[in-house]
């Protein structure tokens, strides 16, 4: 069936529908990573956004149960070159089409990919669709549309009620779920006994359980929306006296608010398995998954030091503080998809506590 991605500035890409058959809106993105494409389909960061895939042939080695980052798709729909139908792989029990229609998610394959992402580097993520209806109809809702990014996406894909994970380690963590991919609590649970709460946890709730140490997670969306900052901003900010802490992606971001420094949108963010940064003077090839970045002089402002850099574009990829025992990162080093080089980043996380 011919379908159409339809971005808001008019442009407009013709290809073959898979997957569910149905209109969607959302923030086109896009990623770069050559494999990984079941991890980033189901990453809560992606909730929101229509994920626009590099590598040119998607789906050949399947689906598989092994590979979830979440309980379903959370890309809002899907676009790729070519889309495999007979994927070879001993585990695989699907192929990506079967995936997306499971889970009412639409994609569209045969498109010219690197058009679209030479456009998208060019002038920005915008605002699209994908849909089978006529392109300007689509075009008409596009541009009537709300971004994503003013509604409060961390509450679509936060847990709704605490989990305890009690796999008798020596120090617990609260775990601010804003979207936390699974490999986020794997690495966490290899160290910690993890109590997971949703976004949205009062302080106090927190303090009672009587937590070693605060982790706040990655999540999609604006980390300055207004329910962000009433909500998990504030308690960070009661909590920061009182506990270490470690943020990841929006976490990172989050945690950085809540001392006083600024977020900014970048043109078209970081979204890929081979970005590299300079940590502690050396360089480490991360994934990454993120469009806003924490502002410098605000952090420096707030007493922060800027301790990671990317070294494509010289954004800021992790603070700690001066004074508190707290850092955090912009890039995952869980990886899934990506390397693992800095998952030691985890085990510091565990000396500060131990320091504290």
């Amino acid at each position: 069936m011919r379908s159409f991605l339809v971005l808001e500035d008019g442009s407009v890409f013709e290809g073959e529908a898979f997957g569910a058959i149905r209109e969607v809106f959302g923030e086109v993105v896009f990623a770069t990573g050559m494999t990984g494409y079941q991890e980033s389909l189901t990453d809560p960061s992606y909730c929101g956004q229509i994920l626009v895939a590099s590598y040119p042939l998607i789906g050949n080695y399947g689906v598989n149960s092994a590979e979830m980052e979440s309980d379903r798709v959370r890309v809002w729909g899907y676009a790729v070159r070519e889309v495999c139908a007979v994927p070879s792989h001993r585990s695989s029990t699907m192929t990506v089409d079967e995936f997306l229609r499971a889970w009412s998610v639409p994609g569209i394959s045969g498109i010219d990919t690197r058009a679209l992402i030479r456009k998208l580097r060019n002038f920005g993520t915008m605002k699209g669709a994908i849909g089978t209806a006529d392109p300007d109809s689509l075009l008409d809702k596009v541009r009537a549309m709300t971004h994503p990014e003013k509604t409060n996406l961390v509450a679509q894909v936060s847990t709704r009620s605490p989990i305890r994970y009690g796999d008798g380690h020596s120090r617990t963590v609260a775990l601010l779920d804003c979207g936390v991919k699974a490999s986020i609590v794997r690495e966490l649970r290899k160290r910690f006994n993890v109590v997971q709460l949703p976004f949205d946890t009062p302080a106090d709730v927190v303090l009672d359980l009587k937590p070693d140490g605060v982790f706040i997670s990655n999540g999609p969306g604006d980390p300055a929306h207004p329910d962000i900052m009433a909500t998990i901003v504030s308690t960070l900010r009661r909590l920061k006296d009182q506990l270490p802490m470690m943020g990841i992606c929006l976490g990172h971001q989050l945690l950085s608010l809540a001392l006083g420094a600024r977020t900014y949108k970048l043109k078209f963010g970081h979204r890929g398995v081979n970005q590299p940064v300079d940590l502690d003077g050396r360089v480490y090839i991360t994934s990454q998954n993120h469009g806003f970045a924490v502002d410098q002089s605000s952090a420096e402002k707030a007493g922060l030091e800027v301790t990671v850099r990317n070294l494509n574009d010289g954004t800021v990829e992790g603070v700690r503080h001066s004074d508190l025992p707290m850092f955090s990162v912009q890039f995952h080093p869980e990886a899934h998809p990506g390397p693992h080089d800095t998952s030691f980043l985890f085990d510091r996380f565990l000396r500060m506590m131990e320091g504290a």
